[in-house]
C-alpha cells in the first residue's frame, strides 16, 4: 500500500513537472533562448525565428534605432513607406550614418523576375499582376528618391535578380525573410541573426554583391514624370 502511495505521489509530481516544462518551452522567451544557445554552439548566429515577417516588425523597429548603418534589399518595398522605417526618414533615430536601399528594377528588360513573382502570387492574390508590381515599385522608388534628396546619408539603387529574400542588415544584426512562393513577403518566415555568425555574414555578402552590381536611381527631380506621379 505504501509503495503504491509513493509511486502515485511521484507520478503526480513527475506529470506536473512535465506540464510545467512543456509550457515553459512553448512560451516565446525560453524558445528564443534555446535557439540562441544552439546558435552559439553551431555558429549560425540565429537568435529568433518568426513564422511571419510581420511578427518581426516591432523588434526590427527597435533594431533600427540602435544601428549605425542600415542596408535593405527588398521586393516591392511597401514596408519602407510605413511606420517601421519612418524614423530613418524623419531623422529621429539619432545614430544612423548610412542607409543603402535596393529595390527591384521595374524597367528591366525583359523583366522576367517580376513576371515570375506575379505568377507565384496570383493563386493567392488574383489582383497581383506584373504591371501592378511595377507600379508599386515605381511609387515606392519615387517616395524614397524624395527622401534621399533631403537626406545625404540615404542612397537608393535598383537590382535585377530573382525575388527570393528580403534582407535588412545593420552593423549589429540582420533580418532575413525567405519569400514563400505562395505567400506575400509579410506572411513569409523570417530569421533574426546576430553578428558575428555564418548567416549574418552570408546575408551581408549577398547584399554587398547585389549592391555592387546595381544601378543608381536618378535624383527625384530627374525621374520620369510618369514614375513620379504613380
Amino acid at each position: 500500500m505504501m509503495a503504491a502511495f509513493v509511486l502515485g505521489v511521484l507520478s503526480s509530481i513527475l506529470a506536473t513537472m512535465i506540464l510545467v516544462l512543456v509550457g515553459w518551452v512553448r512560451s516565446s522567451r525560453p524558445r528564443w533562448w534555446l535557439v540562441a544557445l544552439l546558435a552559439r554552439l553551431t555558429g549560425t548566429g540565429v537568435r529568433r525565428v518568426y513564422h511571419r515577417q510581420e511578427s518581426a516588425e516591432k523588434d526590427l523597429a527597435e533594431e533600427l534605432t540602435q544601428a549605425c548603418w542600415v542596408g535593405v534589399l527588398t521586393g516591392r518595398g511597401n514596408t519602407l513607406t510605413r511606420d517601421v522605417f519612418a524614423p530613418l526618414w524623419s531623422k529621429t533615430t539619432g545614430r544612423v550614418e548610412s542607409v543603402q536601399i535596393l529595390l527591384p528594377d521595374p524597367d528591366a528588360v525583359p523583366g522576367e523576375w517580376l513576371t515570375l513573382r506575379a505568377a507565384e502570387l496570383e493563386p493567392i492574390d488574383p489582383g497581383i499582376t506584373t504591371d501592378l508590381l511595377r507600379d508599386q515599385i515605381r511609387a515606392n522608388t519615387s517616395y524614397l528618391a524624395s527622401v534621399a534628396k533631403s537626406r545625404e546619408e540615404v542612397e537608393l539603387r535598383r537590382f535585377d535578380l530573382p525575388h527570393l529574400y528580403r534582407v535588412v542588415a545593420t552593423d549589429r544584426a540582420a533580418y532575413i525573410t525567405f519569400y514563400d512562393r505562395r505567400k506575400h513577403g509579410r506572411h513569409s518566415p523570417c530569421l533574426y541573426v546576430r553578428a558575428p555568425g555564418v548567416l549574418y555574414e552570408a546575408a551581408l555578402h549577398f547584399f554587398t554583391i547585389t549592391w555592387a552590381g546595381s544601378r543608381p536611381v536618378p535624383p527625384a527631380q530627374d525621374l520620369d514624370p510618369q514614375e513620379q506621379n504613380r
